[in-house]
Formats: structure tokens, C-alpha cells, sequence
């Protein structure tokens, strides 16, 4: 029974399965009909298009080419037009150009006819001149044989030649006149070197009126004030051992005395003392005195006084108007050394900065530009700043330096000239009188009494070396030199010739501020009794 019912069923299957099947093949082949008859379609639809398509395009191109020619034949004819246009404008151009040769030709042969005319008149007035030259000439020729015939008359009724009795003449003017001459001659002199000195007072007055700075005298020793007393015997240090470390890596002296709340830095450089001065108040300030932070200390002074020699550089420049980036980073550094740099206790760097002001108002007040002369003044002492590590005098020494920084000759030169005698240039000229002013004002510098002495010495032994000179004093702190001669063996004249030598020997192989005045001194006595 059951066997039968699954046989039942298993049947049912097969038949549902085998009316599906057939089922779908019928719908199948129903759907392929329907999609071929839809392809179909849109393909005849597709030709259709396609074919008119190919209507409208060659329609759409019997067009463009009935358009194109139309187009074409418009700019024939355009460009036949622009083309007549331009034809007949050159024409017109051609006419007038050739119109305006005419005129040219004819303005040209009339200049011709003048210009022949001119060199006529000219041939004439040459050939005139020359027969007037040869005229001239042969007059010349005839006044000299006839002056020739009168000296030699003259010379023969004399009895002399001719140089003769120009020299017997000089001579008896010489002897005749010789107080009239001397007169005369130092009545000119004085006349120039009066008008010389008036204009160069004027200048200097008011050269030193706008400027009229303060002046401190440096010396050799510096002081450092301490917190306390016993901060002392911690400097000294166990036997000593931490002021001979200062005093070996600073090269200073360290002078601790009965001084109260104070210890003594000397020595003669003066940057070794600062280094010294701030090592000590680095080492105070952190309280541990010992070599190892001695040595750290004594570093670190020489670092932050490198930065202030380089910002001391900066503000000198940025005070007389110079601008900083125009000048090497190093260069600046150079010149703020010389903020630690004396020269006879005057501050180089104050020094250098006035020269500079003052040459440049002197610069002003004679009409030339003041710019070069304020940066020659400025850096004229810059060898100054390492002529103890280097050999040679500071004037080459900065005169390499400002080469070596790409400073042209003419600025270079200042250098050098501010110690010559003579300098070959204007520039020179007025920075050696500028230095002169800032280096000779009372005070300003500090000379020692056998330097003065010395001096006083040497200008009277200049005075001396010359014949007929019987005494000689120099007074006046060395500004003057009065020289007494024997009047027997010296005349008024020789007197005058005299006070010139001494004066330009004095100048030649001596070295003072200022100027010196030679006074010579010529006195003759004449006694007689009445009986």
C-alpha cells in the first residue's frame, strides 16, 4: 500500500516535471519570436535613420561649399579693394617724399653755395694772416739783431758782459735795498699765512662749537667692588692657588689690600682687566670658588665680552649715521675692541668717534661729502685693535685691515696718512687735522713728565744744530721755541731763512700735538760814551 502510494507519487512528479519542461520550451521558442520581431524593428528603424542622415549630411555640405564660395569671392573682392587703396596711398607717400627731396636738394646746394663762399673768404683771410706773419717775423728778426747790436754796444762802453752786469746789478739792489726786500718778502708772507689762518680758525671754530665733547682719561687699573670682606680671602683661595689661577688665565695683576670692600685689577691691557673684572663677578655671584669654575668663568667672560665689543661696534656706527650691514660682521668686531683699546689713557673708540664727527663737519664746511670722511675717521685707528698680537706699526696694520674688508684705496689711505707729514690727499688731510683736534685737547690725554721732558729737549736741540744760533728755549709746554742767534753772524735776512729751516726740521724728524711756534730772536747793542 505504501509501496503503491510512493509509486503514486513519484509518478505525479515525472508527469508535473515533463509539463514544466514543455511548458517552458513553448514559452521559449514564444519570446524568441518576439525579441527577433523587436531587433528586427529597431534595425529597419536604425537603416531609415542612417539614410536620412546621409540626406541631411549631403545636403547640410551643398551648402557649406555654395556658402563657401560666396565667402570666398567676398575677400577677393575685399582684399582687391585694400590692395587699390594701398596702391594709391603709396603714390600720394611716394609724391610727397619725393616733393620733400626736392626741397632737401635745393636747402643742400644752397648751403654748398655758402659753405664755398666761406672757405673762399677763409683762404683769403689764411693767406693775409701768413704774409702778415711773415712781415711779423721778418720785423721780429730785425728789432732782435738790432737789440743784439745794442748790447753789444752797451757791453762794449761798460766793459762787462751782459750777465755781469745783471749780477752787479742784483747785487747792489741786494745791498741797497735788503730791508726793503725782507720787508716786503715777510709782509707777504704774513699776508697769505694771516687770509690762511683766519679761514682756518673760522672753519675750526665752528667745527669745535657744534662739537664739544666730554673727555675721561683711562687708567691702567680697574676696581671690583666686593660683598664682603671675607669674599677676599676666598679669592686668594687656599695658598694662594685661586688668585694665581685668575692671574694666569687673565694675565692681570690681582692687588688684594687693607682696601675696604674693594680688590685692584692692573694691568696694561685693558681688555685682560675686564675679563678679569667680569670672571671675578661671575665666580661672586655663584659663590663656588675653585680652579675648575675659575677657568669656566674666565670662558664665559670672553664670550659675553666678545658680544659686547661686537654690539659696542654696532652703536658706534649706528651713531654717525653708517649703516651697520654695510660693514663685515667681523670688521665690527674688530672695531668695538677698541671700546678696550687707550692710547695715553684717552679710549681709542671715543677717539675714533670724534675724529669722525669732526672730519666729517670740516668735510661740511668745505663743500665736499661727508660720508667717506666719517668712515675714514672711524676706522683710521682700527689697526689700534690688534697691534699687540701682530707685528708692525698700527697705521699699515689697519691700512691691510681695511683692504683685507674690501675698502677702496682712497679710504684705506686715512690710515696712513693721519701719521704722515704730508698726505697726497684731501681726505688725508683733513682726518690728521681731525685727529690732532680730538688727540692735543687739554686733558684729553695723558703724557708722562720724561716724555715731556724728552720733547722739550729734542725741540730745543732741532734749534741748536744750526750755525749762529747761541741759545734756545722752548717754552710754553713745547707749543713754542725761541731761539737766540749772534747778530754778527746772522742779518735780518739769514734770521727770516732761519726760523723757516728750524721750523720745517722740527716738523720733518719731531712728533707733537699741535704746532709749534719758532720765534727767532736777532739783538744788536751799540755803546759809545761822550766824554
Amino acid at each position: 500500500m505504501f509501496i503503491t502510494f510512493l509509486l503514486v507519487i513519484a509518478t505525479g512528479l515525472l508527469v508535473g516535471a515533463a509539463g514544466g519542461w514543455y511548458t517552458r520550451i513553448i514559452i521559449g521558442k514564444t519570446n524568441v519570436n518576439t525579441a527577433e520581431a523587436r531587433a528586427q524593428k529597431l534595425l529597419d528603424d536604425a537603416k531609415a535613420k542612417e539614410h536620412q542622415i546621409r540626406e541631411d549630411a549631403k545636403r547640410y555640405e551643398q551648402q557649406a561649399i555654395e556658402s563657401a564660395k560666396i565667402a570666398e569671392q567676398r575677400l577677393i573682392v575685399d582684399a582687391k579693394e585694400k590692395a587699390l587703396k594701398l596702391v594709391e596711398d603709396g603714390k600720394h607717400e611716394l609724391q610727397s617724399k619725393e616733393q620733400d627731396l626736392k626741397v632737401a636738394q635745393n636747402r643742400l646746394a644752397e648751403r654748398e653755395q655758402v659753405l664755398d663762399k666761406t672757405l673762399l673768404d677763409f683762404e683769403n683771410r689764411k693767406n693775409r694772416l701768413e704774409e702778415a706773419r711773415e712781415r711779423l717775423e721778418k720785423d721780429q728778426q730785425k728789432l732782435n739783431d738790432l737789440q743784439l747790436e745794442a748790447d753789444k754796444r752797451i757791453q762794449e762802453v761798460a766793459g762787462m758782459t751782459r750777465e755781469q752786469a745783471l749780477e752787479f746789478i742784483m747785487q747792489r739792489v741786494e745791498e741797497e735795498k735788503q730791508e726793503a726786500l725782507m720787508s716786503r718778502i715777510r709782509k707777504l708772507d704774513q699776508v697769505s699765512e694771516e687770509e690762511l689762518e683766519v679761514r682756518a680758525n673760522k672753519i675750526l671754530s665752528l667745527v669745535v662749537q657744534r662739537f664739544a665733547s666730554s673727555h675721561v682719561v683711562d687708567a691702567t687699573i680697574t676696581y671690583v667692588d666686593l660683598p664682603s670682606e671675607d669674599m677676599k680671602g676666598r679669592i686668594i683661595g687656599r695658598e694662594g692657588r685661586n688668585i694665581k689661577a685668575i692671574e694666569h688665565l687673565t694675565g692681570c695683576e690681582l692687588i688684594v689690600d687693607d682696601t675696604p670692600g674693594s680688590i685692584t685689577i692692573s694691568g696694561f691691557s685693558p681688555v685682560r682687566r675686564q675679563v678679569a673684572k667680569r670672571a671675578l663677578e661671575i665666580l661672586m655671584k655663584d659663590g663656588r670658588i675653585q680652579p675648575a669654575k675659575i677657568e669656566d668663568a674666565v670662558k664665559e667672560a670672553k664670550v659675553d665680552l666678545a658680544k659686547d665689543m661686537k654690539k659696542a661696534g654696532e652703536d658706534a656706527l649706528y651713531e654717525l649715521g653708517i649703516p651697520v650691514s654695510s660693514i663685515d660682521p667681523k670688521l665690527t668686531s674688530i672695531l668695538g675692541r677698541l671700546k678696550y683699546r687707550t692710547s695715553y689713557g684717552q679710549n681709542v673708540l671715543q677717539h675714533s668717534m670724534e675724529v669722525a664727527r669732526i672730519a666729517g663737519m670740516l668735510g661740511e664746511e668745505l663743500g665736499m661729502d661727508p660720508f667717506p670722511l666719517k668712515k675714514g675717521g672711524l676706522f683710521h685707528d682700527i689697526g689700534k685693535a690688534v697691534d699687540h698680537d701682530m707685528q708692525g706699526a698700527h697705521p699699515q696694520i689697519g691700512y691691510n685691515i681695511m683692504r683685507k674688508f674690501g675698502f677702496p684705496e682712497e679710504l684705506c689711505y686715512q690710515s696712513i696718512a693721519h701719521h704722515e707729514d704730508r698726505p697726497r690727499t684731501i681726505e688725508g688731510v683733513i682726518v690728521k687735522a681731525a685727529d690732532a683736534i680730538s688727540g692735543a685737547r687739554p686733558g684729553a690725554r695723558r703724557n708722562s713728565v720724561e716724555e715731556y721732558l724728552q720733547r722739550l729737549q729734542n725741540l730745543e736741540a732741532a734749534a741748536m744744530s744750526f750755525g749762529g744760533v747761541e741759545k734756545a728755549y722752548a717754552i710754553q709746554a713745547g707749543r713754542e721755541v725761541r731761539v737766540f742767534v749772534e747778530p754778527t753772524a746772522i742779518n735780518d735776512m739769514q734770521a727770516y731763512e732761519l726760523a723757516r729751516d728750524v721750523a720745517k726740521k722740527i716738523e720733518s724728524e719731531l712728533t707733537y700735538p699741535g704746532e709749534v711756534k719758532v720765534t727767532i730772536i736777532r739783538e744788536t747793542r751799540v755803546i759809545e760814551y761822550a766824554r
